[in-house]
C-alpha cells in the first residue's frame, strides 16, 4: 500500500470565539481559510487539557480495573485508571497520581506507552498510556465529588479477552491496551 501523497496545503487558522466553558472543557468557534482555494469557515473545536490512561500491573502481573458510572452513556463502564493531567504535569506523574487516586494503589516503574488524539476532528488534547508495574494497594484513595469507583484486577490475558470480545468498550482503554499488548509482545511477555 502506496501511503505517500503529495503535500496538502496547511489550512490557515484565523479568530476564535469561545462559545460555551464548563470546568472541563472549552467550546470554541474557530475560523479558517484554505490557502490555495480561499475558502473560509468557522469550525467547532472542544478545547481541553491532555488526558492519561493507566495501565497497573500488580506483582502478580494483573492488571488494576475500574468500574464506574459514566455520565456520558447513563451506565457503569470496565475501564482502568486515568483522569486529567494537571497543567504544567508530566504524563507519567499525572499516571500515578490518578492510579493511586482511583485505586489506592502505587507503583514501581512506570513510563509511557504511547500517545494519542482522541478525536482530532473536534478535540484539540491527546490521551497519553502509562505502564506502572509492581503497582500495589496503598489504601490511600482520593476521588473526585461525583466518582466512586469498584476497582478490581485480572490476568492480562483475561482483559485483552475482555477487550477484544467487547466486554471493554472505552476507546481510550482500548488504545492503552493495545499499546500494552504490543509492549509486552516486545518485552517478551505473552502469556498466551
Amino acid at each position: 500500500m502506496n501511503t505517500s501523497s503529495p503535500e496538502l496545503p496547511r489550512r490557515v487558522r484565523g479568530r476564535q470565539q469561545t462559545l460555551a466553558k464548563t470546568r472541563i472543557l472549552e467550546l470554541r468557534s474557530v475560523h479558517y481559510t484554505h490557502p490555495v482555494r480561499g475558502t473560509e469557515a468557522d469550525y467547532t473545536v472542544i478545547a481541553t487539557a491532555d488526558w492519561v490512561n493507566v495501565v497497573a500491573l500488580d506483582p502478580a502481573g494483573r492488571i488494576v480495573l475500574v468500574r464506574q458510572f459514566r455520565y456520558g452513556v447513563d451506565d457503569f463502564s470496565l475501564e482502568i485508571p486515568g483522569g486529567v493531567i494537571e497543567a504544567g504535569e508530566d504524563p507519567v506523574a499525572a499516571g500515578r497520581r490518578e492510579l493511586e487516586e482511583e485505586t489506592g494503589y502505587a507503583g514501581g516503574q512506570a513510563w509511557l506507552l504511547g500517545s494519542v488524539h482522541p478525536n482530532p476532528a473536534i478535540q484539540n488534547n491527546r490521551c497519553h498510556f502509562v505502564l506502572v508495574e509492581g503497582a500495589t494497594p496503598t489504601g490511600r484513595v482520593a476521588w473526585d465529588g461525583d466518582e466512586e469507583i469498584e476497582r478490581s484486577t485480572a490476568p492480562a490475558d483475561e482483559v485483552l479477552a475482555w477487550a477484544r470480545s467487547g466486554r471493554i468498550t472505552h476507546s481510550l482503554v482500548l488504545c492503552a491496551l493495545f499499546y500494552f499488548e504490543g509492549w509486552r509482545r516486545a518485552q517478551g511477555r505473552n502469556l498466551t
